[in-house]
């Protein structure tokens, strides 16, 4: 090959290299910071883009999407003197390339340290228990200071999460006691709590049953006595309406009269003052009531009406009674007494 041949091929390799160092295609959510001779010339957005060639350089190249910083747990002093150690994640995007390239040496770094003394600042001011309970709060004041900070260096931090607040082990020990006993106070409460609501429950079902219970005699009582009340009303009715005369009622008393002695437990039996006078009731009804007199009914009649205390002495005397009952009764028919059958044992 010759001397042209060699040159041609010099020229060649030269002008590919220009044209490698002229065309620059940049990517989507990136920025090109391009200097000429040394100073700022201009931003190259996504995209193909051409370049002087041995003039212009690429200074920087800037990634605009939403980038996550993870820093190691920091140690923090609470307001109660109390170190803890904090893991915080930043989320942050770069909205200015410029600023982001000439206004700070290392924006990372500097975001480093700035979370770390806000941190600092944040926490000092709250004691360990509200610390723990207020990461919210925590996080909306760091996202707060650091997206002020950071606005001159073309950064904008869109939130801060405190990933872990690690207490020291004495601190962990004790918040763990104070959190059983008061997991077993709220246990004894809730079961007090159950046990008075069932003796509650229990007094006011016993309430309502006896209620109920005395509603429900009530009226039964008062039907009862309704009935009984309908059922006088309907004798009495029935009494009125046949007319009884004397001779049915004096009879009818003096069969109801061994009934007063029936029964295993009647110890003691009374005869009735009233007995002469149904007897003589009962003769003057079958006797035609001519040999009466009008001071007959006002006769006092004497009748021994002590008590007869045995069984056997009671017997005699409902027999008596019976036996007198039926010669009042044959005295009426114009029997004698020597025509009665003998009384029933």
């Amino acid at each position: 090959m010759d001397a042209v041949g060699i040159l041609l091929l010099i020229v060649a390799f030269f002008f590919i290299i220009v044209l490698f160092r002229s065309i620059k295609i940049v990517p989507q959510q990136w920025n090109y910071i391009i200097e000429r001779l040394g100073r700022y010339r201009r931003t190259l957005e996504p995209g193909p883009r051409l370049l002087v060639p041995f003039v212009d350089s690429v200074r920087a190249k800037v990634d605009l999407r939403e980038r996550v910083v993870n820093f190691p747990p920091q140690p923090v002093i609470t307001a109660d003197n109390l170190g803890v150690q904090i893991d915080t994640v930043l989320y942050y995007i770069i909205t200015q390339p410029t600023a982001a390239v000439y206004n700070i040496d290392d924006y990372l770094a500097g975001v480093e340290q700035l979370t770390t003394t806000t941190l600092r600042n944040v926490v000092g001011s709250m004691d360990l228990e509200k610390t723990l309970t207020s990461r919210e709060e925590i996080n909306a004041r760091l996202a707060a200071e650091l997206d002020k900070a950071t606005d001159k260096w073309g950064l904008k931090v869109t939130r801060v999460e405190l990933r872990s607040i690690e207490p020291p082990l004495s601190i962990r020990d004790a918040m763990e006691k104070q959190m059983r006993a008061e997991r077993d106070r709220r246990a004894a409460i809730l079961n007090a709590e159950g046990t008075k609501r069932s003796a509650i429950l229990n007094a006011e079902g016993e309430q309502q049953a006896q209620v109920l219970r005395a509603k429900g005699q009530r009226d039964a009582a008062v039907l009862r006595a309704d009935g009984e009340a309908k059922a006088i009303q309907t004798v009495f009715t029935a009494i009125h309406t046949a007319k009884p005369t004397d001779r049915l009622l004096t009879y009818q008393y003096l069969q109801t009269l061994p009934s007063i002695a029936q029964g295993t437990a009647n110890k003691v039996w009374v005869v009735p003052a009233e007995l002469t006078r149904a007897l003589g009731g009962i003769g003057n009804a079958f006797g035609g009531g001519d040999n009466a007199t009008p001071d007959a009914e006002e006769e006092e009649v004497e009748v021994d009406t002590s008590a007869l205390e045995l069984d056997d002495e009671a017997k005699k005397a409902l027999e008596a009674a019976q036996q007198a009952a039926r010669e009042v009764q044959n005295f009426g028919e114009g029997k004698t007494t020597n025509e009665l059958p003998p009384a029933p044992a």
